[in-house]
């Protein structure tokens, strides 16, 4: 049975949909106030964790579905999940794909960094998940959001201890600004034919962190588009901002079974290398 309640430093838990709620749990201190959800296997623990981080749809009405989708997956693979809301309390509860509105930079990639660790915080404290097993994941502005999460030169001294792994699907991997490094590994999966976070990028991304020995891999499936990790049938959307397109906005997406199927191969066997 979920449940709905407001912690101490104002951030809310959803009880689990997988398992018994745990009474009287507390996020750190430190947490901003949003919300953050918590699924979790059946019994004692203690589990490995992965924290969440949800797309530009967000978490509210119109949100993709993707983050709880996975969640499920991975609470039936024995991972506690905690997904934390960055959009609903800051206004922005219907997401910012197709909102141009420049209080989107206020919930971007490198800002969400902070709501990733006060997830990891939480999810640290909860008796039932093992502090050290802790990775982070999340697609497109999430997988955005998880390459800052992991990346060493934005380490502060505030993080505490790193993620141990991270799973990046179909984010924007931008202009190279020096060599990517990872605190922990990092695996990066991409569309061939992503018209809003193009691969390219990611490749070379990877490629030159590979050549300075840091533990990034990539796979990119052809024929894919962005959110190919769907049953979503392929649709280009002319109000979705995309800096990647001739005057800003129109991106495609679609879910593709192949590389649907595969990249649920993939995030197990990451996962299951580095967490377990």
């Amino acid at each position: 049975m979920n449940a709905l309640r407001w912690l101490p430093c104002a951030a809310i838990v959803l009880g689990a949909c997988a398992g018994p709620e745990v009474a009287n749990e507390a996020a750190p201190q430190a947490a901003p106030s949003i919300p953050i959800e918590v699924l979790r296997p059946e019994g004692a623990g203690p589990f490995p964790a992965v924290v969440m981080l949800h797309d530009c749809s967000g978490l509210g009405p119109r949100s993709s579905g993707s983050p709880r989708r996975w969640g499920r997956l991975l609470v039936a693979e024995g991972y506690v999940v905690v997904i934390p809301d960055s959009f609903s309390t800051r206004g922005l509860a219907d997401g910012v794909c197709t909102n141009p509105d420049p209080k989107r930079r206020e919930v971007g990639p490198q800002r969400r960094r902070a709501d990733a660790h006060a997830a990891l915080a939480h999810a640290r404290s909860l008796p039932y998940v093992d502090g050290k097993r802790v990775g982070v994941m999340g697609g497109s502005h999430g997988g955005a959001a998880t390459l800052a999460t992991m990346a060493a030169r934005l380490r502060t001294p505030q993080d505490g201890a790193p993620f141990a792994a991270g799973i990046a699907l179909y984010p924007s991997c931008g202009r190279p600004q020096g060599t990517y490094a990872p605190l922990a590994p990092l695996l990066i999966l991409a569309g061939e034919l992503d018209d809003w976070t193009p691969a390219d990028p990611c490749r070379a991304l990877a490629d030159s962190a590979r050549a300075a020995g840091h533990p990034v891999s990539i796979k990119v499936y052809p024929q894919a588009h962005h959110a190919f990790d769907s049953d979503r049938p392929v649709r280009f959307v002319e109000r979705r901002v995309n800096s990647n397109a001739p005057g800003g906005f129109g991106a495609t997406t679609g879910g593709n079974a192949a590389a649907w199927a595969d990249s649920i191969r993939e995030v197990k066997t990451f996962f299951a290398r580095h967490l377990r």
